[in-house]
């Protein structure tokens, strides 16, 4: 056996078992919603290694951050994005958008939501791969984004919120097929199911109702028959998908819930009967309170919106905030979305802001975009928390969001996998 130069064995050995050490002035458990004094905090590769009390000296290759005039915790994470995509009129629209420019406009999308502090995302819907492309390259360090769990493309039903051929004339386009997202009956949503996991998806998005955007006149009927829902979220069990539900109204949410549907997003029309049903199904809330805002505002522009689209708008809205309130007051559970694709990528902050004006406490507001976005993942045993063996997903604010939930539209610093991406301290 050859000899191993000794010099050369501790360079590499230094290289390998070097450490990075925060020294946190003030760490926010968002479990407990506790606030911790003068920590360390000491990242190896991408986990967490240990959490100390005081500021610990750095052993000679170690590197060290000084977070001691910030206010630390878990990299937040969006339940409901759509990054290749952002709303703009008619008019603004290009002719045709190609799946390529989708796939940059989805980049950039990306960075911005990670410079946003957003660590961790739910892709709800694509044109086509973008997604599923884009997390690959964000895993193999391509490209600069937040870790990224993907639907796909959306499983609709004929002329259903989610048809890709809606507003279209019947000559420009061929019927959608299942592979396409569009579904008739259970065999078509099984072989929909699968077409997605062949695709390499995380998990599955369905349209339970109509939508606000879409070119059609129902934003509330129901979509789906039971045993096409009952068929979707089968075959996404047995294949270890995730499903969540873009739903508005009443009988929608009824059917996708006593599917087994894992999230209820929007819930607009939601009442005490839905509320009731989703806390005894385990069921989770994705609000969307931005969205709704968003296309009430616009609503009030002049031909911002299509003839179909805008008395949708105007009307569903208003009501998410409200509904919001009813379901946290009632103890559904809640986990953080935006919906951003909707308004501007990189502002999802603003979603904070408006659940705590609707009632929710900053510390619950905090803990549903950490610790329930973990666990709707099935990831809370990686994500969501700092504590010693989850993954180094770590942000750090101006100012404490207990007390000013404001404070989370200055994001200093973001660490992902244990890598910084962003300090501006």
């Amino acid at each position: 056996m050859k000899k191993i130069n000794l010099f050369v064995l501790m360079l590499l050995s230094a290289s390998v078992f070097s450490d990075t050490l925060l020294h946190v002035g003030n760490l926010i458990d968002v479990e407990s919603g506790e606030l911790s004094k003068a920590i360390t905090i000491t990242v190896s590769s991408n986990e967490i290694k240990s959490i100390t009390k005081g500021y610990a000296r750095a052993a000679k290759n170690d590197t060290v951050i000084d977070l001691k005039n910030s206010f630390v915790l878990p990299g937040f994470m969006d339940m409901h994005v759509h990054l290749a995509q952002e709303y703009v009129p008619k008019a603004e629209r290009p002719a045709k958008s190609e799946p390529e420019y989708r796939a940059l406009f989805a980049a950039n999308a990306a960075t911005k939501t990670l410079m946003a502090g957003f660590t961790s995302v739910r892709n709800l819907g694509d044109g086509g791969m973008e997604t599923i492309a884009l997390r690959e390259a964000i895993s193999q360090g391509l490209i600069v984004g937040p870790r990224i769990f993907t639907s796909g493309k959306t499983i609709a039903t004929t002329g259903g919120h989610g048809d890709p051929s809606n507003g279209k004339s019947k000559a420009d386009y061929s019927p959608p097929t299942p592979e396409d997202g569009v579904i008739d009956s259970p065999e078509e949503a099984i072989k929909a199911v699968r077409q997605r996991y062949k695709d390499g998806t995380d998990g599955i998005k369905i349209t339970a109702t109509g939508g606000v955007l879409s070119v059609a006149k129902s934003g509330e009927n129901p979509q789906f028959t039971d045993s096409e829902l009952q068929a979707i979220v089968q075959t996404a069990n047995d294949y270890g998908l995730w499903t969540a539900a873009h739903a508005h109204g009443k009988e929608g949410m009824r059917r996708a819930v006593n599917a087994g549907i894992n999230s209820i997003e929007h819930g607009t029309y939601m009442d005490e009967e839905i509320m009731a049903l989703m806390k005894s199904k385990g069921t989770y809330y994705v609000p969307t309170i931005m969205a709704g805002n968003w296309v009430a505002e616009k609503a009030k522009i002049p031909n911002f919106f299509p003839a179909l689209v805008k008395p949708k708008a105007e009307k569903i809205g208003p009501q998410i905030e409200a509904t919001f309130s009813a379901a946290y007051k009632a103890g559904v559970k809640i986990a953080f979305g935006t919906d951003s694709g909707v308004s501007a990528h990189g502002d999802n902050w603003q979603e904070f802001i408006l659940m705590t004006e609707g009632g929710m406490p900053p510390a619950i507001a905090l803990k549903s975009a950490t610790v329930e976005t973990a666990k709707l993942l099935r990831m809370e045993d990686r994500l969501g928390q700092i504590k010693t063996g989850m993954l180094a997903d770590i942000i750090a604010l101006a100012e404490n969001p207990l007390d000013n939930i404001a404070a989370v539209s200055n994001v200093e610093f973001v660490m992902k996998d244990g890598v910084v991406f962003k300090n501006n301290l």
